[in-house]
C-alpha cells in the first residue's frame, strides 16, 4: 500500500524520493523477456530467398552481356522466358489447389491472360523507343545508375511468406519499389542493345524475373524447405555456369556472397545471439497492450 501511496502526485509521500524498499528493487528484474533463440538450419532456411533473389540478378546480368555481345540469340530468350511463365503459372495453379484457399474463377484466369498478352504487346511497340532512350549518356553513367538500381532492389525486396496461418499479406511498398528499381534498371540496359528484338527479350525476361518470380517465390515459402533448397541450388548453380565464361572473377565474388549470405552469415547470427542481454524491470515505461483480445 505504500507504494501505491508513494505514486500518487497530490499527496504527500511517505518516503523520500530516493528510498528504495529492502529486497524488492530487484525482485522484479527479467532479462531478455522476449528473446527466442535462433537455430542454426532454421536461419540457413530463412536465408533461402535471399540467395533466390542474388541468382536471379546475377543471370539477368549475364543475359544481358550475351545479348549486347550477340552469342544468345533474342528469339531463343523469348522461348525461354514465355516457357518459365508457362511454368510458373502451372505452378501457382498447383499451389493452390493444394492450399486450403478458395480457387480462382474461370473469369479471373482469363483476365490475367488478357493482362499477360497486353504486357506482351506493350513490350514490342515500346522496344524502338527503349532502344534509344539513353543514346545521349555515356556507357559509364549506365553502368553505375544500374548498379545501384540493382542494389537498391536487393535491399529492398521482399523476403518474406505471402501466406501466414492468419491468411495471405498483402504486398509491402518495400517491394513495389525493389520491382521498379529493378525494371528501371533492365530499361537502361535494354537501351545499350544493338536491335529491337534484342531489347524486347531483355525486357520481356525482366519482366518476369523481377515482377512476376519474386510473388511466385513469396508464394513458395510455404512449400517444404527441401524444395525451396532444391530451388535456390538450381538458380545459384545457373548463376554461376552462366557467369562462368564471361568473368571468373565475378563468378568468385557471387561464390563469396553466396557462401556469406547461405551460410556464413546464419552461423555469426547465431555466435552473436550469447551477448544479448536486455534487462526489463519496473522502472521501464509502460508499453499499453491494444487489441489484446
Amino acid at each position: 500500500m505504500s507504494d501505491y501511496n508513494d505514486k500518487i502526485l497530490w499527496k504527500r509521500p511517505l518516503h523520500s524520493d530516493s528510498y528504495i524498499p529492502p529486497g524488492s528493487f530487484l525482485s522484479s528484474l527479467r532479462k531478455n523477456p522476449n528473446f527466442h533463440p535462433y537455430t542454426y538450419w532454421h536461419l540457413v532456411s530463412l536465408s533461402l530467398s535471399i540467395t533466390q533473389h542474388l541468382a536471379t540478378i546475377f543471370i539477368f546480368i549475364s543475359v544481358f552481356v550475351r545479348l549486347k555481345e550477340r552469342t544468345l540469340d533474342p528469339r531463343l530468350l523469348v522461348w525461354i522466358a514465355s516457357t518459365c511463365f508457362i511454368l510458373g503459372y502451372v505452378t501457382w495453379e498447383v499451389l493452390d489447389c493444394l492450399s486450403k484457399r478458395p480457387r480462382r474463377e474461370h473469369a479471373d484466369r482469363a483476365k490475367n491472360v488478357k493482362s499477360s498478352i497486353l504486357i506482351f504487346l506493350s513490350l514490342m511497340s515500346l522496344s524502338p523507343v527503349l532502344r534509344t532512350l539513353t543514346a545521349a549518356t555515356s556507357s559509364d553513367s549506365i553502368w553505375a545508375l544500374s548498379a545501384s538500381l540493382f542494389i537498391l532492389n536487393a535491399v529492398l525486396a521482399d523476403y518474406s511468406s505471402s501466406v501466414t496461418p492468419n491468411g495471405p499479406v498483402n504486398e509491402r511498398l518495400t517491394s513495389v519499389l525493389s520491382m521498379n528499381a529493378a525494371i528501371s534498371s533492365s530499361v537502361v540496359l535494354a537501351s545499350r542493345l544493338p536491335d529491337d528484338l534484342a531489347v524486347f527479350a531483355l525486357i520481356l525476361f525482366s519482366v518476369q524475373a523481377f515482377a512476376l518470380f519474386p510473388i511466385l517465390r513469396r508464394r513458395l515459402q510455404t512449400c517444404p524447405v527441401a524444395f525451396r533448397a532444391a530451388l535456390t541450388w538450381c538458380l545459384s548453380l545457373a548463376a554461376i555456369i552462366l557467369t562462368m565464361p564471361l568473368s571468373r572473377s565475378v563468378t568468385w565474388l557471387y561464390t563469396l556472397v553466396l557462401f556469406f549470405v547461405s551460410l556464413a552469415a546464419p552461423a555469426v547470427l547465431v555466435w552473436a545471439q550469447k551477448y544479448k542481454n536486455e534487462i526489463r524491470g519496473p522502472w521501464d515505461v509502460a508499453v499499453p497492450r491494444v487489441n489484446e483480445s
